[in-house]
């Protein structure tokens, strides 16, 4: 089922938009126990809400950490992805596309060929995602020292290539 994209207007009636001061120099209500109302006040939105909102998605995360390092063919995504049914990758990569994350070339062949790379804005994300990997690998080797069942949470995993 695909998530409803939230206008500003329905954002901010759900609560996760920044209310608007009537004066500049009194913080809304929401902002005063914002640890970062200060860069909040410049905007409608709160940006770690925007940014869960643009990245979630089964597998949003993982498309564009495999675009991070290269410009991959729609089969090559789904190879890297094997559990993930055709429908549901073209869904997540429109959405980063509708997002400004990635940019989908299409080239005039038959049959065609349609290329996947982060866009400029896309980019700018990959050093999260770097963050994330290293995050990832400490969490792996604090708990596989504990003798922790991995496969009981995360499944087969997956393997990033």
């Amino acid at each position: 089922m695909q998530s409803k994209k939230l206008n500003s207007k329905e954002l901010l009636q759900s609560g996760n938009l920044c209310e608007e001061s009537e004066s500049n120099t009194v913080p809304p209500k929401k902002h005063q126990d914002c640890f970062m109302r200060d860069t909040c006040l410049q905007t409608d939105i709160c940006p770690m809400v925007l940014v869960q909102k643009i990245l979630s998605g089964k597998r949003k995360i993982l498309i564009l950490w495999f675009l991070s390092n290269k410009v991959l063919r729609f089969n090559e995504i789904k190879r890297k992805m094997p559990d993930v049914t055709q429908k549901m990758l073209t869904t997540q990569l429109r959405n980063l596309e509708d997002d400004h994350l990635i940019y989908r070339h299409v080239y005039p062949t038959v049959p065609p060929k349609v290329e996947y790379e982060l866009s400029p804005l896309g980019k700018k994300i990959i050093p999260i995602l770097e963050m994330m990997h290293q995050f990832g690998a400490l969490y792996l080797d604090h708990y596989m020292k504990e003798d922790w069942e991995i496969d009981d949470k995360l499944g087969d995993g997956e393997i990033c290539s």
